[in-house]
């Protein structure tokens, strides 16, 4: 079974050596050693091959004995052992490619985790969050992350940034009240907790707002556009325009959940100008943002 395993470890000679004895007494093979320098202490991430059996306890002690610290251990498969520079040129690629897919790209190569279910006694999880713009992209792990891996996000983000605001000035976005095509120009009519989108009398997008039941003050957002009808602005419009609706109906915030490979959000959050918080996990995607600003700009 193979493991990935970080601890942080005393930074002086013979620390690997006395991990790499421990390993071998209890017949675990080391595949792969990325180390994280720090000040006073350095955390290693490995590899693992343990026998079929072990567990997470196992490994926890295995590495104390050999004087680590503040162990995490999670089940991984043989794409742990690529080589870590040709992931992130490879991640560096794939956001040049595509740079409204940062969240889903960025959780991948950081190893992000889901979250814990209700009443799950998971391990806590560290957060990572890097800025695009004005938007907070957030990842989540168990493993705490180093400042080394800091640094690597906020160089991938600012990759992002620099690059979907160069696509902006290269191709901007339609005009709210601009013709689409042949078509008429859409209408929008706000409702009770919607806002809808209409062309020739067809409804082509709705955004419903509704009060999220653990927290008070916060509207859940659902937002659903035709597929023919959508990177036409239509729904940077519903955004902007349910977001005035919940202020005005008193909410301090609103949540969006999405798949996580939904490469719609971060461009959506970022046209609607929003000071948006984006949570990304292995399976989900959260966007938060508060909307107070938007009652008095009504």
């Amino acid at each position: 079974m193979l493991w990935r395993v970080r601890t942080t470890m005393p930074d002086r000679p013979g620390s690997l050596a006395r991990l790499a004895e421990q390993c071998g007494r209890a017949d675990v093979n080391i595949l792969g050693l990325q180390i994280f320098p720090g000040v006073d202490a350095v955390t290693d991430e490995l590899v693992l091959r343990t026998p079929s059996d072990w567990g997470e306890e196992e490994i926890e002690r295995l590495v104390q004995r050999a004087g680590g610290g503040r162990v995490s251990a999670s089940v991984c498969s043989e794409a742990a052992l690529v080589d870590q520079p040709t992931r992130y040129v490879q991640a560096a690629r794939s956001i040049l490619a595509q740079p409204a897919s940062f969240p889903e790209i960025v959780a991948t190569l950081f190893d992000a985790e889901a979250d814990p279910g209700p009443g799950d006694r998971g391990p806590s999880q560290d957060v990572m969050e890097m800025s695009v713009g004005d938007v907070q992209v957030q990842v989540r792990r168990a493993a705490p992350f180093t400042p080394t891996e800091h640094a690597r996000g906020a160089a991938m983000a600012d990759l992002v940034t620099d690059v979907l605001s160069r696509a902006r000035h290269e191709q901007p976005m339609p005009a709210a009240g601009r013709r689409l095509g042949s078509a008429a120009t859409p209408t929008y009519v706000v409702g009770d907790g919607a806002v809808s989108a209409a062309v020739d009398g067809t409804t082509v997008g709705v955004a419903q707002i509704r009060p999220e039941a653990s927290e008070e003050g916060v509207r859940e957002l659902v937002l659903e556009v035709d597929p023919a009808w959508q990177r036409r602005g239509i729904g940077t419009r519903l955004l902007v325009e349910a977001s005035r609706l919940a202020a005005l109906e008193g909410a301090s915030e609103i949540v969006m959940n999405t798949r996580a490979d939904n490469q719609a959000v971060l461009p959506l959050v970022l046209a609607a100008g929003l000071r948006g918080r984006i949570r990304m996990s292995a399976e989900r995607l959260t966007v938060r943002a508060p909307v107070r600003d938007f009652a008095a700009a009504r």
